[in-house]
Parts: structure tokens; sequence; C-alpha cells
């Protein structure tokens, strides 16, 4: 089962969706058969805004930026095999221990706790490699129909807008699973039954 969440650096609903979808499939019987791929859902003026509070504009007058460059450091380290690491880190650094990680010398070493080579990110960063992917990102969501962050996509089949909770997700997760595994029943009719209408010998050959 192949699990997707589009996401927002710095939206803590994204940061809590994520927690919640992890809890999630720990829960799920099946959860060592579930992969999680994260994308970027970067701060777009075509999703509904708040008036009341910005993070777009929050990053604009703070950083002087869209936090662009780091949706690419998590383009290229998801191109270098580290999707979740990627994620993992800048979420962590974030929320959970207020640092920054927009400027270039942040995201390198963020790179470094990954291990991904300094160098390597530094000029897949300075290049723009990952731009096109990061937009190709975006641009999916929408047409699956996502119109904010985080929004969770189960096999390609179930959209799951907004942080919902665990037990919620968790139940999407078995009924996405019952929907891809059907059961199939043998066909012999001849082995001994017990139904509504009594218990069933099997004749004698």
């Amino acid at each position: 089962m192949k699990i997707e969440i589009w996401a927002e650096v710095t939206c803590p609903w994204c940061g809590l969706g994520s927690h919640r979808l992890d809890r999630a499939a720990e829960r799920f019987e099946h959860g060592n058969e579930v992969e999680v791929v994260h994308h970027s859902s970067p701060l777009s003026s075509s999703f509904p805004g708040d008036e009341t509070f910005s993070v777009r504009e929050a990053l604009l007058r703070r950083h002087g930026m869209g936090g662009s460059q780091a949706y690419e450091f998590l383009a290229h380290a998801s191109a270098e095999g580290k999707n979740r690491d990627a994620w993992d880190a800048i979420f962590r650094a974030y929320f959970g221990q207020a640092r920054p990680v927009f400027s270039m010398n942040n995201l390198l070493d963020l790179s470094q706790e990954i291990g991904l080579d300094r160098e390597g990110t530094r000029r897949a960063l300075t290049e723009h490699r990952s731009q096109r992917h990061v937009r190709d990102d975006a641009a999916r969501a929408q047409r699956l129909g996502a119109t904010g962050a985080p929004f969770i996509v189960i096999d390609g089949t179930y959209g799951i807008p907004g942080a919902q909770d665990s037990d919620g997700l968790l139940h999407v997760l078995r009924t996405a699973w019952d929907a891809s595994h059907p059961l199939t029943l043998t066909t012999d009719g001849d082995a001994a039954v017990c139904g509504p209408d009594g218990c069933a010998v099997p004749a004698r050959n």
C-alpha cells in the first residue's frame, strides 16, 4: 500500500498530520507493507487563504522568500533516497527545535544530518535542479483535488484533506486494504459447516 502526503514546511497542521499518519500506520495490521512518500505542497495563492493569518505573508516578511529553496532541498533529498529522513528532519528542526530551515546554510546543515553530501546538495540547490520536481508535485496535488495542506492520498484512490485524527486515518487504511485485497473463497462445498439451519455433516463416500 502506498500512502502519499502533500505537506507545507511551515504548516503546523502538516506536521501534526504527518505525526497522526505515522501513528495510524503503526496500529495498522499491515503496516509493514505500507510505504509513505512525502511531497511538497508549497504555499500558493491558488489555495484559499486566511485573512487573519497568512503563513505566506509571514515567510515573506520574516525571510524575504517563499521557502522555495526548502522544497527544492526536500525534492533533492527524495531523489537521493532520503524522502522520509528529510521531511522528518525539517519538521523536527522547524517545529521541535525552533530552528530556521530557509537559508542555504540551514539546509546544508540538515543535509549533513541525514547523510547527504553537503557540497553535492549545495550544487543541486544553487543550480535549482529540483525546481521542476517541486512544481510537478504541487500541480499533481491540485489535479487530485487538494485545496490546501496536508493532503493524503492512499493507493491513488482515497483522498483525505486536512490533519485527520489517527483513528479516522486507520479506518481509511483498513477500508483501502480490504478494497484492494478481496477475500477469495475456495470451491470446496463438501466440508462440514454449521449455519442458521443447523450443522451439515458431509456425506461419506
